[in-house]
């Protein structure tokens, strides 16, 4: 049995963590359910070769990973990386003729060098929960002599997997200004008179060059936008068999063909269209960033968007300070809390990545670190007690439009931020603390179990 303190992050809550941690370029369309079990089968895969000589191997998901693992494509992540590959580098279009190989053949190259037989049914699907964290996966291989080699991993968020019984495989650091929580960030910044995209970029020193801390910053900015503008080209039908058909290319031309591009209600829906498509990417298995998750992916690209196209005097340095003020910002739920919807329904998704985004946003808009932090609060605050309960498990009702709220809610809180002094009631450590203990106290069924809520009022086609 694992010790699930090991899961808690509340118990490292000094580590250090980077900004690579935060975003990732993967696939589709989840974080926690296609990411992080593609990661634990590569990991596992390579282990098991070390280990023994296999001629078979066996994968049972538990819990979340199971109730909801057919819609988020989670047996399909397991076959990938048994086969070797990785979320980050596998080509999206390469996808289908690999599952597809390993169907027919039924068999699959283990690690990407060793042929052994594989079947549909060598995925078991189980309900029941493991102790230590609702998503869960474990591995068995075996070799001629019967000899076997198993290993346990959890899910945790964000694509980050942990082993059972082990620690997470992230490399630390001693950083220049150290935080864990939204108080000390702000006195990090009195006390040094930078602003938290600085601390944020300065603290990543300790890991890389500002050079190269740059350059990933721009890749993700690029990542980014790149979702967008294919979700605004791309057309048809999402899989899944919710026939969910793809709107943001039909939109992004109504929307191109208005002479009124700047008038208020026109910017609200740029803003939601660039959401609505970066989402339909993700739930069609395309390359999006994960921003803190996949299913909340479309809220910091689309107010990314909006500072580019709609602010004044935008700049590539101001999107660098958005995405690293977002980052500091997505370190302290991360730390205090949870960004998985399996532990904290939908507010520790979309209802963290905007209140990451109003936090950026207000940054590059001129806010003080006071405003900041309450453009972070404000953007959490009026997402407390979101769930997590998408129709047949798939990442696309609710999920795909509640990034578009999610994303004008965030230029919403940025801007009502900018209007005040930085002065408010609550805290950004007080709405985090909230969050988490909704979470504990939200039932199974609202968090990413499709057991409850719109999942079962609904009836999946």
């Amino acid at each position: 049995m694992p010790d699930a303190t090991l899961l808690d992050p509340r118990t490292d809550v000094r580590r250090a963590i980077s900004v690579t941690e935060l975003f990732t370029i993967g696939i589709g369309p989840s974080s926690s359910h296609t990411v992080g079990p593609m990661r634990a089968a590569h990991a596992f895969a390579e282990a098991a070769l070390e280990a023994l000589d296999p001629v078979g191997v066996r994968c049972e998901l538990f819990g979340s990973l199971s109730l909801t693992g057919r819609g988020h494509a989670t047996d399909s992540a397991v076959v990938l990386g048994l086969a070797g590959h990785l979320p980050d580098t596998i080509d999206p279009e390469a996808i289908t003729g690999i599952l597809q190989g390993v169907r027919e053949d039924q068999q699959l190259l283990l690690g990407g060098r060793l042929s052994v037989p594989f079947r549909p049914d060598d995925i078991v699907f189980s309900h029941e929960f493991l102790p230590g964290h609702p998503n869960a996966v474990r591995f068995t291989a075996w070799d001629g002599e019967g000899r076997e080699f198993t290993r346990t991993y959890f899910s945790i968020g964000g694509g980050v997997v942990l082993e059972e019984g082990g620690t997470l495989k992230i490399a630390n650091a001693i950083v220049a200004h150290p935080f864990a929580s939204g108080a000390e960030l702000l006195e990090v910044g009195e006390e040094t008179g930078l602003s938290i995209g600085e601390i944020v970029r300065r603290n990543e020193c300790a890991w890389r060059s500002e050079a190269e801390t740059d350059a990933f910053l721009d890749a993700v900015r690029a990542a980014m936008i790149a979702s967008i503008d294919r979700g605004c080209a791309t057309e048809g039908i999402l899989p899944g068999g919710l026939n969910v058909r793809r709107r943001a290319k039909a939109l992004h031309a109504t929307l191109s063909a208005r002479s009124d591009r700047a008038a208020p209600a026109s910017v609200m829906e740029w803003i939601s269209l660039w959401a609505l498509a970066v989402n339909e990417e993700n739930a069609a298995g395309g390359r999006v960033v994960t921003a803190p998750t996949n299913g909340a992916a479309g809220v910091i690209p689309a107010v990314l968007r909006y500072y580019e196209e709609f602010v004044e005097g935008a700049t590539l340095e101001g999107s660098r300070t958005l995405l690293a003020t977002a980052a500091g910002i997505g370190f302290l739920y991360k730390k205090r809390a949870s960004i998985s919807a399996a532990e904290m329904g939908c507010q520790g998704e979309v209802g963290v990545a905007c209140s990451m985004a109003a936090a950026g946003l207000a940054a590059v808009l001129g806010g003080t670190n006071q405003q900041i932090e309450n453009a972070a609060e404000i953007g959490m605050e009026h997402n407390l007690g979101l769930t997590c309960d998408p129709i047949g498990g798939l990442v696309q009702v609710p999920c795909i439009e509640r990034n578009t709220m999610g994303a004008v809610k965030a230029v919403n809180a940025a801007h009502l931020a900018l209007h005040g002094d930085g002065s408010h009631i609550v805290p950004l450590d007080a709405v985090i603390e909230t969050m988490r203990q909704t979470g504990d106290h939200m039932r199974s069924e609202y968090k990413e179990t499709s057991l409850g809520g719109l999942a079962v009022n609904v009836v999946a086609c």
